[in-house]
């Protein structure tokens, strides 16, 4: 069943009482003035879907994608949204989120003639642009609403006829979304809902001023949402600027870390690490694997040397043709390749449930990274393994890390392997009548200006 379709277009959308009215002293608000309502850890939020309200189309949609509660922080967000509140939803990863702030959206929309779009998701990555795009056609209450991604590294034919046939929902990167604006292939014109999904996330690899012209050129009267794993001061200027008398509802534990998830590591020497891999996919047998490393030239490295042994391991990073990307992040989903390496921006939308283990192969210099990293496994409460390598020199790293999740991080063996060798320091004695010699000093030259690190004594 249709909804129908409604004289007034989108009159759901603009009604007086559904748009929080603009604060006059928007400018010299406190930044971090923003009310907020702070949910337990543990707290236990879930409710039926069936009890929501949710138009027929969209009820019949939902439960066709198999969801029959909602995660607490769909069930926080979503009734909030459904009212035309500004919303920040803080949430961990894995939690939930797409359908959180899809769901409102989809709830109100109703067929019409505008030539759209009337809703616009922002998000860090093309690969999170395209599994936000896929949810919301999954969701969709009806086939005349219509979703277009657009993102980079790929060709513009495919946006442009979706955007010439009309649509209702744009889904894409920041950078992508200024291009249609500036060829005129993309108006804003009848936005009403407007979400940034992973803020933190787009801030930090430098999309803010994409962002701003963005959102400076939607109507006023507009809807928005700010998903978000952390609200640092940077989300707080962009909250001040934009979004009007908005509810923050925070999800995320004090601790930054994912309760389910059992966390090991490995001391390993750098140049063992390869043979340490080997050994740990042999003994855990993963369901699915996600392998991190730092660099792009890292990952093509690894997934030549491991698809010897591993024939159905593949490397995705930001270098590889968008095309190639899809196919790969397709065959993982559907669980046809089992051993994903990844850099972190490339893992960026990386949303598959099967993922069993997270191994670090490269301990990340960002520890929020880290706990992003964790959880891509343990996706929305269920369990997970995450084994981080880590060479003798990072055994500092390694408690900042302890430090900032609130958890000791166990110790890790490979039985009848040595990974890390201990270096030992051999002493000689002097004869009798004889004065000891002071061992020599080398010389500890700094690298590019920095001391050379000692080895820690963490590990």
């Amino acid at each position: 069943m249709e909804p129908e379709a409604d004289n007034a277009d989108f009159q759901d959308f603009d009604q007086p009482d559904s748009m929080p009215q603009s604060d006059e002293s928007e400018g010299d608000a406190d930044e971090t003035a923003l009310p907020t309502t702070t949910f337990a850890a543990d707290a236990d939020i879930k409710v039926r879907y069936a009890d929501m309200k949710l138009i027929r189309p969209l009820m019949d949609a939902v439960l066709h994608a198999g969801y029959e509660y909602t995660t607490p922080v769909q069930a926080a967000v979503i009734p909030k949204a459904m009212r035309g509140i500004d919303v920040i939803g803080q949430a961990q990863t894995g939690t939930g989120k797409t359908a959180a702030f899809l769901i409102p959206l989809l709830n109100r929309w109703r067929p019409h003639k505008l030539h759209g779009p009337i809703g616009i998701v922002m998000c860090p990555t093309r690969e999170l642009a395209l599994q936000v795009a896929n949810e919301a056609i999954k969701l969709a209450p009806s086939k005349q609403f219509r979703t277009v991604a657009v993102y980079g590294g790929t060709g513009m034919q495919k946006q442009l006829d979706g955007m010439k046939r009309g649509c209702d929902l744009v889904v894409g990167t920041p950078g992508r979304m200024l291009d249609h604006l500036r060829r005129g292939t993309m108006s804003l014109e009848h936005v009403k809902y407007v979400v940034l999904d992973e803020a933190d996330r787009m801030l930090d690899i430098g999309f803010r001023p994409d962002i701003e012209r963005i959102l400076r050129n939607c109507p006023d009267q507009r809807q928005t949402l700010l998903m978000s794993a952390t609200v640092p001061d940077d989300i707080k200027k962009l909250v001040n600027r934009y979004m009007k008398t908005p509810e923050h509802l925070n999800l995320s534990p004090n601790v930054l870390t994912v309760e389910k998830i059992k966390q090991t590591f490995i001391t390993v020497d750098e140049d063992k690490k390869f043979d340490l891999l080997v050994r740990v996919l042999e003994r855990e047998k993963p369901r699915q694997c996600l392998i991190f490393v730092e660099r792009k030239r890292s990952a093509d490295r690894l997934e030549i040397r491991l698809k010897k042994v591993h024939p159905g391991a593949r490397a995705i990073h930001g270098d590889l043709a968008q095309t190639m990307r899809e196919r790969i992040m397709a065959a993982y989903r559907t669980g046809k390749i089992t051993t994903l390496i990844a850099t972190d921006v490339a893992s960026r939308g990386i949303d598959v449930s099967g993922i069993s283990h997270v191994i670090n192969y490269d301990l990340p210099m960002d520890i929020e990274n880290y706990v992003h990293r964790i959880g891509r496994t343990g996706r929305i409460g269920k369990d997970g393994i995450a084994i981080a390598f880590v060479t003798p020199e990072q055994g500092g790293h390694l408690t900042d890390i302890e430090m900032t999740i609130n958890h000791l991080i166990a110790e890790d063996r490979i039985d009848g392997f040595d990974a890390h060798i201990p270096r030992r320091i051999v002493r000689t004695v002097a004869a009798p009548g004889e004065v000891e010699a002071p061992e020599p000093q080398k010389d500890r030259k700094p690298v590019f200006g920095k001391s050379v690190k000692k080895y820690s004594s963490r590990l």
